[in-house]
């Protein structure tokens, strides 16, 4: 199970149901490409056929809504 947390223009920030025992992150994905951004950092963790500036897009998105992500990831995780 993969639920959609925030839909922002191409962009679909989700979580992963298997990964409750990692610390706090989001996948981005749009078509074939994926990353990984940890919540506390806003870091980069991996990308997949992401171009370095569309990486740089997505990290200053992560760190604008970081407060939601981590409030959806509490939620959906029951932590």
């Amino acid at each position: 199970m993969s639920p959609t947390v925030k839909k922002l223009g191409p962009y679909r920030f989700l979580f992963f149901s298997n990964d409750r025992y990692e610390p706090p992150h989001i996948h981005v994905q749009e078509g074939r490409k994926l990353a990984k951004f940890w919540l506390g950092s806003c870091e980069l963790s991996y990308s997949t056929n992401f171009a370095p500036h569309e990486l740089s897009k997505l990290q200053v998105l992560v760190k604008q809504h970081k407060e939601f992500f981590v409030e959806a990831w509490h939620e959906f995780f029951k932590q």
